[in-house]
């Protein structure tokens, strides 16, 4: 039998996953909290411990692979020009190289900025700023900035190519670390993110593990090689697109629903489908992620809350239910575990409003315009109303004893603008095992017998 070990060193837990590379299915999994604090290799082998008691076998594993959202994952600041446009395309970077943007600042930043950034402890800052040929002294300004800093960050630079020597010589003689990369929008409206992207997340694997203090474990593990939310990216297109000879399922969206935030991924073209639209704004990629890390299950409880209407949480309290004291609650006690019927059913509530909100945060919008030729519509961001998959994962969607009535809920869309373009009625499936980030770091050796799996396990609903 011939074995890998799949870890993802979450926020919350340190997960594993054993798969059999000749079965090509899971072997066992298992999951106990990351101790990050003290010292994230008693984590991982509490974690190693309850899966081969699980397991019943002593197996040697060919190879072990990790990802890592361990405290907090990774934190960026997103520069930009314009925040409609060079800074939403940085954005779009951090967010596809798995980092949670914890700042998204545009135009001449100031000193209060720069204090923001230090005061947040972000790991990567991403320093972008006009198209190619367009305007070179904004971002300029912004390098300056950072240089009289006592920022330690590392500095990855997609701006406008013709500030790259000016920008070069500004953070070199200011002894700052810095990478050189293609300039994510070096047309209007135009994405270019896989340089950048590919270089922060060099950057995580080479410095930020260190910092985390995951580079402890790599004595006993092979390597860690991407922020989990990365490794879910990948998973998530590979079974979208499929694999050589094995075919993909086509377009699909998927949710999921953490304790500090919910992130929404989108495989999918996005064009419009209505007749009369056309699209306007950033180009939209195939494969995206959007993160709202206000929206989680105990950290950012609040944030439900807050994203609650006067006149929903009035009708919450007409129904008897004390919504204020949930999140509250759920807020003070991140550890808390639903042990009652009346526990399930606020979890799911909290997290179908999770996903709604985050939806409607991550599809694109129509805009009616009159015109001579009758009504047109402006497309602003993706279509996804013909997007027939939906996944849902994440602990609370995972363990919630009525999965399909809580997903349906979040997708209904009878209380929305009807220019909202999310999917309409699609099909549900749940990752049931949670092995979507592990099946991303499989897809790396073999991305056929992760696919597979995939298909095997995902459960239609």
């Amino acid at each position: 039998m011939r074995c890998y070990l799949l870890v993802d060193f979450g926020s919350t837990f340190t997960k594993l996953t054993a798969v059999d590379l000749e079965s090509e299915d899971i072997i066992q999994t298992a999951k106990s909290v990351t101790t990050v604090e003290t010292n994230i290799i008693e984590g991982y082998e509490k974690t190693l411990s309850i899966l081969k008691k699980k397991m019943n076998t002593d197996v040697t594993f060919e190879k072990v692979i990790a990802c890592s959202s361990a405290a907090g994952g990774l934190k960026m600041v997103a520069i930009g020009l314009v925040e409609e446009l060079t800074t939403e395309a940085a954005k779009r970077v951090c967010l596809g190289a798995g980092a949670k943007v914890e700042l998204v600042l545009s135009h001449h930043i100031n000193n209060q900025e720069i204090q923001k950034i230090i005061d947040k402890r972000i790991d990567i800052i991403l320093l972008a700023g006009g198209a190619n040929g367009g305007n070179s002294e904004c971002v300029i300004h912004n390098a300056k900035k950072l240089a009289e800093s006592n920022i330690k960050a590392p500095i990855v630079f997609a701006g406008n190519k013709d500030a790259s020597d000016d920008i070069e010589a500004i953070l070199s003689s200011a002894n700052k670390t810095f990478f050189m990369c293609d300039n994510v929008m070096p047309k209007l409206n135009q994405l270019n993110i896989e340089s950048a992207r590919d270089r922060i997340k060099d950057i995580f694997v080479k410095n930020i593990i260190e910092a985390k203090g995951i580079k402890k474990v790599e004595a006993i593990i092979d390597r860690v090689v991407l922020p989990t939310p990365h490794a879910v990216l990948m998973a998530a297109e590979l079974l979208s697109k499929g694999y050589g000879d094995e075919p993909g399922l086509g377009d699909l969206m998927l949710a999921d629903v953490g304790g500090a935030t919910t992130d929404v991924y989108s495989l999918a073209s996005g064009l419009p489908t209505k007749m009369n639209a056309v699209m306007t704004g950033l180009e939209e990629p195939y494969a995206k992620r959007t993160v709202e890390g206000d929206l989680g299950m105990r950290y950012s409880a609040k944030g439900i809350l807050q994203s609650m209407t006067p006149s929903k949480i009035a009708s919450y309290h007409n129904q008897g239910v004390d919504i204020e004291h949930i999140c509250e609650m759920r807020h003070e006690h991140i550890d808390f575990i639903p042990v009652t019927e009346e526990d399930y059913i606020h979890e799911d509530l909290l997290a179908a409003t999770c996903i709604d909100v985050a939806l409607s945060r991550h599809v694109g919008t129509l805009k009616g315009v009159y015109t001579p030729m009758g009504m047109m519509y402006h497309q602003t961001g993706k279509d996804l109303s013909h997007v027939n998959l939906f996944i849902g994962t994440g602990g609370v969607v995972i363990n919630s004893p009525h999965p399909k009535a809580l997903l349906e809920k979040a997708l209904a869309i009878e209380h929305k603008e009807s220019l909202e373009l999310r999917p309409i009625h699609p099909e549900v499936m749940l990752d049931k095992d949670y092995i979507l980030s592990a099946m991303g770091l499989l897809s790396m050796d073999y991305p056929e017998i992760a696919l597979r799996i995939m298909k095997k396990r995902m459960i239609k609903l």
